[in-house]
C-alpha cells in the first residue's frame, strides 16, 4: 500500500465540493487515512511550496493558498500516487480529461481545485509537513 498527500484547495472548498472530491478517491478504491481542515498562513504555505521559491508564480501561489481554508488529507491504496494524479487530471483544467477533478471543479491553472504528491519522496515529505505519525490511521 502506498500513501500520498492530497489537498483540496481554497477554490474547491469555497464551492462546497469537498464531498464530491473525496467520493472520487473512494470510488477509485483509495482510502482516506487522515484528514483535517486548516487555514494556512503565509509561513506554512511558503514552507510547503519552498521548492518553488524564487519562481515567478511563487507569491501568487502562496497568496492563493492562504485565501481560504483547505482540506489536507492522506490517501492510501495500491498505486495511490498515480491513481490520485490520474483522478486530478492536468494542472491546467482546460487541458484536463473530462471526468477528472480539475476538469469538473477547477476554474484555472491557478485555482485548480486540488494538489497531489508527484512522487513517493514528495509524498513522504508532504505528509510529514502536515501530519504526525500518530495522526495516520493506516490499519
Amino acid at each position: 500500500m502506498q500513501t500520498t498527500l492530497s489537498i483540496i484547495k481554497p477554490d474547491a472548498v469555497s464551492k462546497n465540493v469537498i464531498g464530491k472530491v473525496i467520493e472520487r478517491f473512494e470510488d477509485a478504491g483509495l482510502k482516506i487515512v487522515a484528514s483535517k481542515m486548516i487555514k494556512l498562513d503565509k509561513e506554512i504555505a511558503s514552507g510547503f511550496y519552498a521548492e518553488h521559491e524564487g519562481k515567478p508564480f511563487f507569491e501568487k501561489l502562496v497568496n492563493y493558498m492562504i485565501s481560504g481554508p483547505v482540506i489536507v488529507q492522506v490517501i492510501c491504496g495500491e498505486n495511490a500516487i498515480l491513481k490520485n494524479r490520474e483522478l486530478m487530471g492536468n494542472t491546467d483544467p482546460s487541458k484536463a480529461d473530462p471526468g477528472t477533478i480539475r476538469a469538473d471543479f477547477a476554474d484555472s491553472i491557478d485555482a485548480n481545485a486540488v494538489h497531489g504528491s508527484d512522487s513517493e519522496e514528495s509524498a513522504k515529505r508532504e505528509i510529514s509537513y502536515f501530519f504526525k505519525d500518530d495522526e495516520l490511521f493506516l490499519r
